[in-house]
Order: C-alpha cells, then sequence, then structure tokens
C-alpha cells in the first residue's frame, strides 16, 4: 500500500491538502456558528467582519475576529520560520507542524467537552486563538508543499480559476477534480462541521483534529519521495 502511494506523490501530496480543505471547513463552521462569528482559517472573512464592525455594524464581533486574525498570522510566522531554509516538499519538519496542528486541535476538543458546550468569555478568545494559530502553521505548511489551487484554508482564488479557465471564459481545458474538489470540500466540511454542532462543539474540533493527524502520518510514511508537486498531471 505504502509503495502504491509513494509511486506518484504528486498526487498523494494533492489528495492529503483537500482532506485538510475539508477539515478547515469543519473548523470555520465551528468558529463561525460556535464562537460567535469568527472565522478560523478564512481571514478574508474576519477582516471583512473587523472592519464592518469598526464602522458601526450592529451585532458583529470586534475582538474575536482580531485575535483570530492575530493568531493565524502568528501560526503563519512561526511555520514560515521553520519551513524557510527546507526544500519544498513533504519533509520531517512539515510532519512535525501538521502533528502540531492536530495535537492542538486534540487538546482544544477535549478542552470543549470538559467545558460541556461553547465557552464563555474569556475562555472563547483563547479557543479561537488556538485555533486560528492552528490554521495558520497548515496554511503556511500547505503553501510549502505547494499544491497547485490548493491552499486549503480559501477557494476564492480557485473559484476565479475555474470560472476564468472554463469555457465560458474562453479556456481550453483546465484541472476540473482538484479545482472542484477543493471548493466541494471546503462547503462539505462546513455543512458536516455544522451538522456536528447540533450534537456538541467539541465534535468539529475532534474531527477537524483526527483528519489532520491522519493526514500528518500519512504524509510522513508515503509522502516524502518527493517530486515537486507543480508535476502533477494536468487532468486532475
Amino acid at each position: 500500500m505504502l509503495r502504491k502511494l509513494r509511486s506518484n506523490p504528486a498526487n498523494l501530496h494533492l489528495n492529503l491538502m483537500l482532506a485538510l480543505t475539508f477539515s478547515t471547513g469543519v473548523a470555520d463552521a465551528v468558529g463561525y456558528l460556535g464562537l460567535d462569528k469568527v472565522f478560523t482559517g478564512n481571514m478574508t472573512g474576519n477582516v471583512v467582519i473587523l472592519f464592518m464592525a469598526l464602522a458601526g455594524a450592529p451585532n458583529l464581533p470586534v475582538i474575536g475576529p482580531l485575535v483570530a486574525l492575530l493568531a493565524f498570522m502568528l501560526g503563519a510566522a512561526i511555520a514560515g520560520r521553520v519551513l524557510r531554509p527546507i526544500k519544498t516538499g513533504w519533509t520531517w519538519h512539515t510532519t512535525i507542524l501538521l502533528s502540531v496542528v492536530g495535537l492542538t486541535m486534540t487538546g482544544v476538543s477535549v478542552a470543549l467537552f470538559v467545558m460541556g458546550g461553547a465557552p464563555r468569555q474569556p475562555w472563547e478568545y483563547l479557543v479561537t486563538g488556538l485555533l486560528a494559530t492552528a490554521m495558520g502553521l497548515q496554511a503556511a505548511t500547505a503553501r510549502h508543499i505547494a499544491v497547485k489551487d490548493v491552499t486549503t484554508v480559501v477557494v476564492t482564488s480557485t473559484i476565479t480559476s475555474l470560472a476564468a479557465d472554463s469555457w465560458l471564459g474562453g479556456g481550453s481545458g483546465q484541472p476540473w477534480i482538484r479545482r472542484g474538489g477543493a471548493i466541494f470540500l471546503i462547503g462539505a466540511g462546513a455543512l458536516v462541521g455544522a451538522l456536528l454542532l447540533r450534537l456538541e462543539i467539541g465534535y468539529g474540533v475532534a474531527l477537524s483534529a483526527g483528519i489532520t493527524m491522519l493526514v500528518a502520518l500519512i504524509g510522513h510514511l508515503a509522502g516524502r519521495v518527493h517530486h515537486a508537486p507543480q508535476h502533477a498531471s494536468a487532468s486532475l
């Protein structure tokens, strides 16, 4: 099985990043619906919410989106510092960083179960900060793995490429599975995260943690034989 996975590391990296995209959808649903309208992975949403709130728009949070934004940047900066001297692709450093993401989210999920539901302030801000830091680590790590069109945390650019390169946009061909999969999976993750919130807020975070740890394990065992991801077949 591992030999088969190692035979095409570019495709393996793509599938692992798509799994993390689904995980991000789950985490964002938890943040927005369970943590007072805060995105833990999609920072565009936080910036928009934050500045609308600063303009005086009613019923919009300020502290939560600001905490998420700063924490996400911190996580991305840490990953950037670790990965900057490392070759592009999957390495021990990638495994360690994604494992830290998974362990952080596992700890948060356990804390949420112990609390018995959505945390109250100021604990809500701590949970938001930890989740956003983890998402920043994940996003910067995914950026270093460099799977085209799959950032794991946002799909706006992917939607743009999908439309611009379609027949309507005059394009002659594009990687439909890669782009469509990223868009669908972040939405499917949000759907699953919203459904899990009906049970308990900790379930969504636990699911994201489990997916991330599984991705780290599979990537460590089979993804470190690296060929540049950008050479993956355009048919994906």
